[in-house]
């Protein structure tokens, strides 16, 4: 086997027992550098398909500025138990009402994805800044989008989750 092929499975070992511990663990600032831990190694995986460029962006991105996000929205939060006012049903029926919408999104994103998608990945261009503005922006401009906007409902989100109850 190539030493490729180990670091591939190394990296997929450490992304997955990261990413349980993420759910896993009690302490939210742990689960947040558990995460952090889980990007690294997606960022491995990137350079191993040769794509440099989503690689350093990823790291920037969600291992540097997200998680900066995350920590800042958890310190709001002050998630004490004892002082923790509990909170109505309403909020949590309607988070998973939206993860059930995604889930069947997700479904059925998959089940009209083509097959064979992973010998694309075997050119050595699709790397390059340039053309993976053109795939972005041509062919996957309404993802893009609806990720800035999935954003923007979980920031309003975090707001709405930190404001104390008004009785």
């Amino acid at each position: 086997m190539p030493i490729t092929q180990y670091i591939f499975f190394f990296l997929t070992f450490v992304a997955i027992f990261s990413a349980i511990l993420v759910v896993i663990d009690k302490n939210p600032v742990h689960s947040v550098l558990y995460l952090i831990v889980t990007f690294f190694a997606l960022a491995g995986h990137y350079l191993l398909l040769n794509a440099q460029f989503l690689a350093a962006v990823h790291i920037i991105v969600y291992a540097g500025a997200i998680m900066v996000l995350f920590l800042y929205v958890i310190m709001m939060l002050n998630l004490n138990k004892e002082i923790e006012p509990h909170k109505k049903n309403i909020p949590k029926f309607a988070a998973v009402i939206a993860s059930g919408v995604f889930m069947l999104c997700l479904i059925a994103l998959l089940t009209n994805a083509q097959k064979g998608m992973l010998p694309a990945a075997q050119n050595e261009n699709i790397g390059l800044v340039e053309n993976l503005g053109k795939v972005l922006f041509r062919e996957y401009m309404l993802p893009f989008e609806v990720s800035s906007i999935l954003f923007l409902a979980a920031m309003v989100g975090a707001v709405f989750l930190s404001k104390k109850e008004i009785n």
